[in-house]
Formats: C-alpha cells, structure tokens, sequence
C-alpha cells in the first residue's frame, strides 16, 4: 500500500480523480492522502468534503489518523447519504412489530461508515460487519479502533461467519446489502442488481437460507435507476417492498435504498 501523494509517472500530471481511477485504475489498491481525497471529491463532485465519514469531513477524519484506500472512497458510503439511509431504516422499523433486540448485519462492511449511521439510528442495536479484503480489513479495523466505535468486524465470508456464530436466537435482524457494484453500474441502463459482486439476489438468498425463520429487514442500496428485470427478482425474494430515491446529488448521480421485510410483520392497529 502506498500513499505518497505523487504525481503520475513520468512527471506528468495526476489525471482527474474520478471513479475509474479509483475504482479500477492505479489508485484503486492506493491508500490516499488528504490531497488526493479532497481532489477526488473536487474533481468528482465539485466539493472537497465529499468524501465525509463517521460524521467527519476529509480533513478532521485523515488528522485523526483515519484513512481509507481509492477503492473505499469511491464505494463507501458518505455520511449525508449514510445518514437519510440510517434514518429511512428508522422509520421502517417503527412500522414493524417490536422485537427484544435487533442486530444489524453488513455482509460487504468496507469503511464500516453506513453500519455506524444505521446503529446511530436504532439506539440499542448492536453491529457486526464482515469484510473479505484483508487491506480493508485492516484499514477499517484500525479506523474503527481511532475512533472508538463500538462495531464488531470481522475478517472472513459472512455466509461461513455467520453459520459458525449467529446472533441470538430471538434477535430481529436488519442486513444492509451493498457489495461492491463494479461496472455493474451503467449510466444509461442504471444499476443492475444482478450483476454486483456478488450478485444481491444471490446475497439475499444465502441470508435466507442461514436465517429461514428469523425476522428480517434488507437495506438494499441502489441507485435512483435500476434495471428492471434486476429489481424484480429481488423484490419477488421480499414480503413487502419499498423503495426510497434520496435526492441529494445532481440528477443521474442520486442513491437510494430498497427496504423488504421477510417474516418481520406490521405492528397491529
């Protein structure tokens, strides 16, 4: 991991910093510097505290010590978004039966930076993430260390995880699914939910079949155009749907959630 701030080789220019050189270009395995992340969120987006997390703006959260890779500043979720998400996620458990305890689940945990606004949200909930890659992994654990959080990440598959040690029996769960999105995201035909990695569909099946009488809520983040005949078979997974556009950002670049319920009912009139 690298994160020396200089130029492109060759002496020329570092080129805009956007999603494909983020995402899939040089800088994707790259830790950033402030400079690199306030110019991401200047040339992307045309303001340098885009990338704002654990409710701190780029330059509060990299002087605490926090620090996140190129890959991880384009995919995580910022706070403003991170916050309406956690807040949307409030309301629809209000309108469900109460429960004993609920624990929220992010399979794909990356920054940690949505679990900690949803816990926000649901006061008395506790966390647990679960991250593949081991660099971050490793940057998110000590971020969440630096800063005190009280999550609980693990390194591994959740699918293996949470088989090996589930949460108690008469806990409700809320499982927020974002995996990574890749060029799964196409700005004329929207994001298709079949062709994240993994594919939702294929996340949201393998919760079911470790958790099949549980109480659940999906957190499904999507963006404010999804395929069609992607968005249908997830929604045929689901009891009851909602889906939610956060109008945050300019048009085409707006995020949003697909909420569904599995054995978790209404609250009684």
């Amino acid at each position: 991991m690298t994160g020396d701030g200089q130029g492109a080789p060759g002496g020329a220019p570092d080129p805009v910093h956007d999603r494909a050189l983020l995402l899939l270009g040089r800088k994707r395995n790259h830790v950033l510097t402030l400079e690199e992340v306030q110019r991401y969120g200047r040339d992307s987006f045309g303001d340098a505290d885009h990338v704002s997390v654990y409710g701190l703006p780029p330059a509060e959260w990299h002087g605490r010590g926090i620090r996140l890779l190129g890959r991880t500043a384009v995919e995580c979720t910022r706070d403003v978004l991170a916050d309406a998400i956690g807040r949307e996620v409030a309301m629809e458990v209000g309108q469900l039966s109460p429960v004993p305890r609920i624990v929220v689940l992010d399979p794909f945990a990356g920054s940690c930076n949505t679990l900690h606004w949803i816990l926000k949200h649901l006061p008395g909930s506790v966390g647990l993430g679960f991250e593949l890659d081991p660099m971050v992994f490793e940057l998110a654990g000590r971020n969440l260390a630096l800063l005190g959080r009280p999550i609980e990440l693990l390194h591994g598959g959740y699918e293996t995880l949470l088989s090996e040690r589930p949460p108690a029996p008469d806990a409700a769960l809320v499982v927020f699914v974002a995996p990574p999105w890749g060029t799964a995201l196409d700005e004329r035909e929207g994001l298709d939910l079949e062709a994240t990695t993994p594919p939702i569909p294929e996340v949201i099946d393998r919760v079911l079949g470790i958790f099949p009488a549980r109480r659940l809520l999906f957190v499904i983040q999507v963006h404010e155009k999804v395929e069609p005949a992607s968005l249908r078979e997830v929604e045929g997974r689901l009891h009851r749907t909602r889906l939610h556009v956060f109008r945050l950002d300019a048009p085409g670049r707006n995020h949003g959630v697909l909420l569904g319920t599995r054995g978790w009912d209404l609250r009684s009139p």
